[in-house]
């Protein structure tokens, strides 16, 4: 093998890992966001729940008609 094909296996080498690397980055981020906006969906979730409990029975309430 040439010294030249070598060095360019040894460059496209490097450069996949860099991408590699980058790529694993990346998806860490996306991990990281997903589960804070989880977070925040149970919480507002939790928030509906909680008012909606709170809200007086409107079958058992009669029309302001009658």
């Amino acid at each position: 093998m040439s010294e030249q094909r070598l060095t360019d296996l040894e460059i496209r080498l490097a450069e996949q890992d860099q991408t590699l690397q980058d790529l694993s980055d990346m998806v860490n981020r996306q991990w990281q966001e997903i589960e804070l906006l989880k977070r925040k969906l149970t919480q507002a979730n939790d928030r509906i729940v909680t008012l909606e409990e709170a809200l007086p029975d409107a079958a058992a309430e009669k029309p302001p008609h009658y």
